[in-house]
């Protein structure tokens, strides 16, 4: 079960020598990174890096490789070619990155509760065979109420709404400490005002210097709440500020025919049919 297989990835950072953070190096760098499939190319080639506090909306078609991308970073998945570097370091030994997968991928019905949840971030911290301390209790009810969901705390996750599960999902990651989350489609199913309660605590997370990648499909939100957007298909198309990266001509790169342009007063008008979640 899902829920299982994030304790697995858990426990396998905790039996890891933890990573130093070399200093003078970007918190995140992507070198030459290829990955393949039996079926194809996920990833070709692709290169970027972050600095500590950006945060980064990644879009593009289904199927575009946003999900291997995240995989990688977190050290879930292992490239075919290139590198990832967390502080100068490969991510298998980190715990500072948390990575939140897509929610039609957690077994919601799986028995544990809120808190149970957000104190598996503490496992890192704490080790595999020692309990929970009163500290370690503080920090998991400190982090649900940065989220809201402190008097969610002993309520069953399946009982949660979407946007309330990903506010979990946050609160998990605030009590790892995380200085890296990786959020895949985080914004799938829910609506504007779960959207924009999820947008604010991104901002509070920015302003505590934690640097969050976002993986998306609504070019208008990307473009609207964040400085700093990638368009992937594949390949890299490009990173920069939403007004470099969203021309037409690069829109038309990444999304062909599932993609009209329309030119208004306002200027350029894309219209897409990329509602779904990313299967790579």
């Amino acid at each position: 079960m899902a829920m299982i297989e994030e304790f697995k990835k858990t426990k396998h950072w905790v039996v890891q020598h933890h990573h130093p953070h070399a200093v003078d190096t970007p918190l995140l760098q992507v070198s030459n990174l290829s990955v393949r499939y039996e079926g194809g190319i996920a990833l070709e080639a692709i290169n970027f890096e972050l600095k500590a506090g950006q945060n980064l909306a990644v879009v593009g078609p289904n199927g575009a490789g946003k999900s291997t991308l995240f995989k990688v970073i977190a050290g879930v998945l292992t490239p075919s070619e290139g590198m990832v570097n967390i502080y100068g370091y490969e991510p298998g030994g980190h715990i500072c990155i948390a990575y939140v997968s897509q929610r039609n991928q957690v077994d919601w019905n799986f028995p544990v509760t809120v808190a149970d949840v957000v104190m598996m971030g503490r496992i890192g911290k704490l080790g595999l065979f020692h309990n929970p301390q009163s500290r370690d209790w503080e920090i998991v009810h400190r982090s649900l109420d940065i989220v809201g969901l402190q008097t969610l705390a002993n309520r069953q996750i399946s009982q949660l709404s979407g946007g309330q599960q990903q506010r979990m999902f946050i609160a998990r990651a605030l009590a790892q400490e995380a200085e890296l989350m990786l959020m895949d489609e985080p914004f799938t199913g829910l609506d504007a005002t779960s959207q924009e309660e999820l947008l604010h605590i991104f901002d509070a997370l920015h302003n505590r210097g934690v640097t969050i990648l976002v993986s998306m499909h609504d070019l208008s939100l990307a473009a609207e709440r964040f400085d700093t957007v990638m368009l992937l298909n594949h390949r890299l198309l490009g990173i920069g500020s939403p007004q470099q990266i969203f021309t037409p001509d690069k829109l038309l790169e990444a999304y062909g025919g599932h993609l009209k342009i329309l030119t208004t007063e306002a200027g350029a008008l894309a219209l897409g049919d990329t509602c779904c979640d990313d299967g790579a």
